[in-house]
């Protein structure tokens, strides 16, 4: 791709030169009609016609011309060949020639070629001169133009008001000082005439710009992705979120990549564009949240009082909301048990979701082994005709655990997220979460 690229460029710019070349080596011909008369008259007024224009030119000084039935013949020697070109299309232009019959060469003697060389420089250095003004006018209007974009640049405050998030903010101050430079060399090269070299300088830009957008396009992805997310900000710092399986706290967003910090106290740092196109869960942004939990009895027991049991065991529970309402079913697994699925709602304000899942299983469990619903043994039973059983009877429940475990949140792994945010001024991140 990078070799295409070369090519593509090397083309865009010879393709230009590629075609007007032909156009200025043309040999040009004289056009019109051939007049029937051949005297000495005509001939001899066009070589004084000739002769004249060649005199006025002191680069055909070396050029002889003969004139016979309207053709004219040339040769000599001239030092450049744009003389040798100029020639052709002046003499084209006489009224009456025929033919043209270009014998002119290029000089070979140095000191002509070094003279010519001499009299280019010192043309050359008298333009300068002349255009040292324009010059200076057109630094000093670039300077100015450069000048006043950095000031506006650094204007933080002003910034900050039309782009709240840094990352906008910065972003928005090099973009002013890049139009800044852009419209100074733009100015400062029209001020000094050199309009050729800026037509130049902005095809060189475009073409430069298209091979740096496909060499640089994870960088460009980057950025945008950054952008987006600094605007629309879909997560507040220490908010939980998972992306592509990865579960953590928001610690930071950077113009590099998001650090989380995993519940294992591990720092991953994503790069913005994989958060951007992700599947991404935000746990935080909603504070009610519902858990499930399955619980395991046999399936010859009395179903429907066993999930009016657990329901009661939900909704007893300090740390289960009203509302929502807690549920509970039936699914059958199998044939030798059958599972309640219960679920209950959470307040992430100040509860700790995975802990509450917890204690909740454990409360629901001994409600079920209280009311004699114990989880299914793994064996088979075998009846014997001849035998009398004693009646198996439910095993006693459990004494009942008083202990209650504390479901809040979890404060020193709130305090690890807080002092994994410094404050360096790259963070891009609201300090407050939204309403």
């Amino acid at each position: 791709m990078i070799r295409a690229l070369l090519i593509l460029c090397l083309l865009a710019v010879a393709a230009p030169a590629g075609a007007q070349a032909p156009e200025a080596h043309s040999p040009q011909t004289p056009v019109g009609a051939i007049s029937t008369r051949d005297d000495r008259a005509t001939d001899l007024a066009i070589l004084t016609r000739i002769s004249s224009i060649l005199a006025q030119v002191p680069q055909f000084d070396g050029v002889r011309v003969q004139v016979d039935a309207g053709i004219v013949t040339l040769d000599g020697e001239v030092a450049e060949q744009q003389t040798v070109d100029r020639l052709q299309a002046l003499l084209a232009r006489v009224e009456g020639v025929v033919a043209i019959e270009n014998g002119v060469i290029l000089s070979t003697d140095l000191g002509t070629r070094l003279e010519t060389v001499r009299d280019r420089a010192q043309s050359r250095l008298t333009q300068l001169v002349a255009g040292l003004p324009f010059m200076a006018l057109g630094l000093g209007v670039g300077a100015l133009i450069v000048l006043a974009g950095g000031w506006l640049s650094r204007r933080q405050r002003t910034l900050s008001g039309i782009a709240p998030n840094p990352f906008i903010a910065g972003f928005l101050a090099q973009t002013i000082r890049l139009v800044a430079w852009i419209v100074a060399l733009v100015v400062a090269l029209d001020l000094m005439g050199a309009r050729a070299l800026l037509g130049t300088l902005l095809g060189a830009a475009g073409i430069f710009g298209l091979s740096l957008s496909f060499a640089a396009r994870d960088t460009i992805e980057g950025v945008v992705a950054t952008m987006l997310l600094s605007l629309r900000q879909p997560f507040n710092p220490n908010d939980l979120i998972e992306v592509n399986g990865l579960r953590g706290r928001v610690i930071r967003l950077t113009s590099r990549g998001t650090t989380l910090l995993t519940l294992d106290g591990n720092h991953i740092r994503i790069p913005n564009q994989i958060i951007y196109k992700a599947v991404l869960t935000n746990y935080t942004r909603n504070p009610e949240r519902r858990f499930m939990v399955d619980l395991t009895i046999d399936p010859t027991a009395d179903l429907g009082r066993a999930r009016d049991v657990v329901l009661k065991s939900l909704k007893g529970m300090t740390f289960v909301l009203d509302r929502p309402e807690p549920v509970a079913w039936l699914d059958a697994s199998g044939p030798e048990h059958v599972v309640i699925r219960a679920g209950g709602w959470v307040s992430q304000d100040g509860t700790d979701f995975d802990l509450a899942r917890g204690e909740a299983f454990r409360l629901m469990r001994h409600a079920l082994d209280a009311k004699g619903y114990l989880l299914p043994e793994p064996v088979h039973r075998i009846r014997i005709e001849d035998s009398q059983a004693e009646q198996s009877r439910p095993a006693p429940a459990r004494p009942a655990d008083s202990r209650l475990s504390d479901a809040a949140s979890d404060a020193a792994f709130e305090e690890m997220v807080e002092r994994g945010r410094i404050d360096d001024g790259r963070d891009l991140l609201s300090p407050t979460p939204r309403s």
